[in-house]
């Protein structure tokens, strides 16, 4: 039995969201660039119809912006880097403060357990898997949290904030993310919040020279890879 048409249109659609999703958030589309819906769509093998509303949705994620004639990705911006991650910080620090309040014993085990399978990770594992143990590991504490909202609000920040945290946990290397993370686990088992988010806070937050320099160096990253491209391709 064939499925339904609507159907088929929204498992496209997912479909085309997620690899624009994915090709925004690796740089692929390059900051300040001009999307043109009809190669988006040649590229994909779809129609127009899906990319639009792709590209639409993904505004709507902080993505890209409007211009006059179409989308562009948003451009890596210190101040806004620096928002987002304020943003974070906050949004971590209340999940943080509700686990305390709301996390049964056998949830703080668990993400114990999984701290200690992310240790076992060998050193030479790639740095998107190094960060995407990192995300699952906060995004433990937001589940403790019961709050749907807010952890909506932060898969949304660790999406925009993912690439310049693959060039920083490049320089900043594992071995103080994972003291860190136990640090903040053993507080939230002793329930002491404002240990907790003292350690919480110095982990996740960067300063502004710090942006500055993961700034240029993804830049650097994009640019030099295109350029890769180029010459692979001659």
């Amino acid at each position: 039995m064939r499925a339904p048409i609507s159907k088929v249109r929204r498992e496209r659609g997912s479909g085309v969201l997620n690899t624009l999703r994915e090709m925004a958030i690796s740089y692929q589309l390059k900051p300040g660039e001009k999307l043109s819906e009809i190669e988006l769509a040649q590229r994909l093998g779809v129609s127009r119809t899906p990319v639009r509303e792709a590209l639409t949705r993904l505004v709507n994620d902080g993505f890209l912006q409007p211009s006059s004639r179409g989308f562009i990705r948003r451009p890596l911006d210190v101040q806004e880097t620096l928002e987002l991650y304020e943003t974070r910080v906050a949004i971590e620090a209340a999940c943080l403060g509700m686990a305390i309040a709301r996390a049964t014993d056998e949830e703080i085990a668990e993400a114990m357990a999984y701290l200690e399978q992310s240790q076992a990770v060998p050193a030479d594992t790639p740095v998107e898997r190094l960060v995407e143990l990192d995300e699952g590991f906060h995004l433990r504490i937001a589940d403790m949290a019961r709050n749907a909202e807010l952890r909506r609000i932060l898969l949304n920040l660790n999406e925009r904030i993912r690439f310049i945290r693959w060039i920083d946990m490049e320089k900043v290397g594992r071995d103080s993310t994972q003291r860190e993370h136990q640090a903040i686990l053993q507080a939230l088992k002793a329930r002491d919040a404002a240990a907790s988010e003292r350690v919480l806070r110095e982990h996740i937050g960067l300063r502004r020279d710090q942006i500055v320099e993961a700034i240029t160096r993804g830049l650097a990253r994009i640019y030099l890879a295109e350029e890769g491209r180029g010459v692979g391709a001659a």
